[in-house]
């Protein structure tokens, strides 16, 4: 497997991905206490749809491209707005081009007081993601291995805030190795909200991951609360692209599940490839 962000910028699970990590740092700021953003495998920040890493598979156009022609209902639009404002401040001639990363779709809410911790060892990614935010005083890039930073950075002196871990899953133990960061990034910062990514292709990884983490939230004391989200957008087979990613959510607003039961059936038919998609919104159990 190899899910570099830049080969699938702009796809449906891009989409979906950043639709949460919005609606996530959006409720989050609603009290005024500051707040950090630390995202362990930060990627390169910005992407040209046009350039041969995007183009190879095309997956925005069946992705982003469709969500911004998609219309939605007086519930959705809301929901959708500011993270489909985002990507257009990011295209102002309207043609759609480039697609900010979860660096710079998170560093575009982040307030005066809040930080941004991004964590990239990929040299050409890490000078591309330093160039997108430099001279930035809120934003921070660290030459450090996402799974070594996880522990290193948490808890961060604000106390609040959201931790994103979306490795691009090059290693065969990669289930195992975010099963294991999580749970002791965790194990140290037990209150902050956690966003982790993961392909679907083997039902026993995606089960097992979601059972390691769902004991991890229920052994602490509060226990935790957790969702698990997958969208898929066609059948996946063992030879073809992905079409199937999850999300387990840690500690999410209270208000997330509902607006997620109102966003996802509204993304079925848009980022459906040969009929409509579907989704599956359940709390993990150990």
């Amino acid at each position: 497997m190899n899910y570099r962000h830049a080969f699938h910028a702009g796809g449906f699970a891009d989409v979906i991905k950043h639709i949460v990590l919005v609606r996530i740092l959006i409720y989050l700021q609603e009290k005024p206490a500051a707040l950090r953003v630390i995202d362990s495998h930060a990627g390169a920040g910005l992407y040209d749809l046009t350039g041969e890493e995007a183009s190879r598979g095309g997956e925005w156009l069946t992705g982003i491209a469709r969500i911004m022609q998609a219309r939605f209902s007086e519930t959705t639009l809301p929901l959708l707005k500011p993270y489909l404002d985002i990507v257009r401040a990011f295209n102002p001639d309207r043609d759609l081009t480039a697609y900010p990363g979860s660096p710079l779709i998170a560093r575009a809410l982040l307030r005066p007081q809040d930080r941004l911790t991004a964590c990239e060892v990929e040299p050409k990614a890490r000078k591309r993601l330093i160039d997108a935010l430099r001279r930035d005083t809120q934003a921070r890039v660290v030459d450090l291995d996402g799974w070594t930073a996880l522990p290193a950075f948490v808890p961060p002196k604000e106390r609040r805030g959201l931790v994103l871990i979306d490795p691009p899953y090059e290693q065969k133990d990669e289930f195992e190795r975010l099963a294991e960061g999580f749970a002791e990034a965790y194990a140290k910062w037990p209150t902050g909200s956690y966003l982790l990514w993961y392909p679907v292709k083997s039902r026993r990884a995606t089960d097992t991951l979601a059972r390691h983490v769902a004991e991890a939230v229920g052994a602490s004391k509060p226990p935790g609360k957790a969702l698990r989200l997958e969208f898929s957008v066609a059948p996946q087979s063992a030879d073809s692209a992905l079409a199937s990613a999850g999300l387990l959510i840690v500690n999410p607003p209270w208000t997330l599940l509902g607006e997620l039961k109102a966003i996802l059936p509204e993304l079925e038919k848009p980022l459906g490839q040969g009929g409509a998609g579907r989704f599956r919104l359940e709390t993990p159990k150990p």
